[in-house]
């Protein structure tokens, strides 16, 4: 289906600084894997992918010299954290062919077809110093279009980071000049990682991850092994505008008078994939479930961290409530839940947890796997989920010099629960949301999705 061609070591195009990177707390305590994703292009003169590999080399080289932790390699330490070195060891370059055509990938769903688009990684039997932090695979369909996949570790950079990165490599490709340059310095988060002596830690380790499990389990480890699939759905601007105008209707009702900003459409809409996933799994009435929000805390620190902080400053919130409420109660009861969650966030928050995985002795446990069955580490799935939001993000602006993409897609989703909110590609105010649940449940979630709307 897909065949390679070569393979090319990407190393910096001058030298850079050969040391021990610091890495966060905030770095420290995500996985040791990859987020992966898919650009699909289709560019109206076939003749500008001509050179399109080289042009993918050469200015990778130049965009690692200013973002260069991303050609070194991780190193384990004690206590299951990693030790960053910068040691020009550079990204893997792929470059393949397929006979598929673009339309051939549907709605683009993360499927195995998807997820070959992207470089292998084994983590089974590779050293953890010997995978590169940055893998990109172009690979050319019958149609004369494009993808380029690419896999780049969580413990380097997170959404913002690795949109900033490719964004740049991209302008470097269009021939312009690369004038945004990343903020590398992560020893700022340890001023932020001291919790002030005159207040003593008031959030402990169950307070950022709360993980209630199945009523009648005593752990997750049933709900790891059960058969998962992933699906693709989509909410147009007019269903979004409904899900808010729900959620907003009810909320005014309680808080007219107490000048509230109306629910945002991600809270809205997460409101109503709680609500549905909890129906869909059919939970009894007095089931614990937690959303789990991923939100950026760089503005919400006192002082706010350097606008192109290059690392890792996402936590996950969580949302709590029991079923039977979320399934009886109107739409404003679940948006409220996620909008507390979020604005709980503050910078004594943020502090908190960074100092609550700074004594953590191991970190190993903390991490989730995005392997799908695996059985190590945090476990996000039923009865609870993970959402995060990339509808502020540029996703489709990424244009090497042949066009913007006409869709990007997450190269995989690693477990039950797991789900994102992308922007549609024609910036009609549109939501794409892939996510990945248990076989048993998609169909009735697909159900309640749409007529509940």
């Amino acid at each position: 289906m897909v065949n390679l061609i070569a393979s090319h070591i990407v190393k910096p195009a001058r030298p850079i600084p050969t040391k021990v990177m610091y890495l966060s707390e905030c770095d420290q305590c995500k996985p040791l894997t990859h987020a992966t994703t898919v650009h699909f292009y289709k560019p109206e003169n076939p003749e500008l992918l001509k050179d399109a590999t080289r042009v993918l080399k050469d200015s990778l080289s130049e965009a690692l010299a200013a973002f260069y932790p991303l050609a070194g390699r991780l190193y384990q330490k004690d206590g299951g954290r990693v030790e960053l070195r910068c040691n020009s060891m550079g990204a893997l370059l792929l470059e393949a062919q397929s006979e598929l055509k673009i339309e051939d990938f549907g709605d683009f769903c993360p499927t195995p077809q998807i997820r070959a688009l992207i470089p292998p990684i084994d983590y089974n039997n590779t050293p953890l110093h010997e995978v590169p932090l940055l893998l990109v695979q172009i690979t050319k369909f019958a149609c004369g279009g494009v993808s380029l996949g690419s896999a780049v570790s969580h413990v380097i950079v997170d959404g913002q980071s690795g949109c900033h990165f490719v964004a740049e490599w991209a302008k470097i490709a269009r021939g312009e000049k690369s004038g945004d340059q990343p903020y590398l310095d992560r020893t700022i988060l340890q001023q932020y990682e001291e919790y002030p002596s005159s207040i003593a830690p008031k959030l402990q380790y169950p307070n950022f991850y709360p993980q209630p499990v199945l009523i009648g389990q005593s752990s997750s480890l049933e709900e790891r092994k059960k058969a998962t699939t992933c699906a693709m759905f989509q909410l147009s601007k007019e269903q979004i505008e409904q899900l808010k105008n729900n959620a907003n209707n009810h909320h005014d009702l309680v808080h007219r008078t107490s000048n509230q900003p109306p629910f945002s459409r991600f809270v809205a809409v997460s409101a109503h994939i709680w609500k549905c996933l909890s129906k869909a799994r059919m939970h009894s009435p007095d089931q614990e479930t937690v959303l789990y929000v991923t939100v950026d805390f760089r503005n919400r620190l006192k002082p706010p961290l350097p606008g192109r902080y290059f690392g890792n400053a996402v936590l996950p919130v969580p949302a709590r409530a029991i079923a039977g409420d979320l399934q009886s109660r109107p739409p404003s009861y679940a948006s409220s839940k996620i909008k507390e969650a979020i604005d709980k966030v503050t910078d004594e928050y943020a502090r908190a947890y960074l100092v609550c995985m700074k004594d953590m002795p191991e970190v190993s446990s903390s991490r989730h796997f995005h392997t799908v069955g695996c059985a190590q580490g945090l476990f996000f799935g039923n009865p609870n989920l993970l959402i995060t939001s990339w509808a502020g993000l540029d996703v489709y602006k990424v244009n090497f010099g042949w066009g913007e993409a006409i869709s990007m897609t997450p190269g995989s989703l690693g477990y039950d629960g797991r789900l994102f909110l992308i922007p549609g590609p024609n910036g009609d105010g549109s939501l794409i949301i892939p996510l990945r649940l248990q076989v048993e449940h998609i169909n009735a979630f697909k159900k309640y999705f749409y007529e509940d709307i």
